[in-house]
């Protein structure tokens, strides 16, 4: 197993995957995480966004991070590399409920998403409780 999946396992980020903000470059894809059995924002959840190719239909890791304190994670993805095609966002909800003392039935939430068209702007929240979640396109 590569060492970038070993890190991915365990949850580490590497420096070149790593979210960072970008000043004056939003995202043209953004999420948000509310936890809703507490009726607060999902902070710190540590999430993953992949692009699938579609020669071989294998994920490429676009970039990782975490949740703020609002439950937002900008900077998901630049807007050169956004592209038409199947990314999904997978969130670590296990680790997530593990930090504010609850356990989960889900260990994590993948949501597959289709992009035709590059130039819109698309938002993916994830609502999220420790039996159920759901999700729905935004703008």
């Amino acid at each position: 197993m590569s060492a970038l999946r070993l890190q991915q396992l365990k949850g580490q980020i590497l420096p070149e995957n790593k979210i960072t903000t970008m000043a004056g470059s939003p995202s043209p894809l953004t999420t948000h995480v509310l936890n809703t059995a507490m009726g607060v924002p999902g902070s710190n959840m540590t999430l993953r966004l992949y692009q699938q190719d579609p020669s071989t239909n294998v994920w490429k890791l676009i970039t990782a991070g975490a949740t703020n304190v609002d439950g937002r994670c900008p900077g998901l993805i630049t807007k050169e590399q956004f592209k038409p095609g199947v990314y999904k966002i997978h969130f670590e909800t296990a680790q997530y409920w593990e930090s504010v003392g609850e356990t989960s039935f889900y260990p994590y939430v993948e949501i597959v998403f289709t992009i035709t068209n590059a130039d819109q702007k698309y938002h993916v929240p994830l609502l999220v409780s420790r039996f159920s979640y759901s999700t729905y396109r935004g703008s």
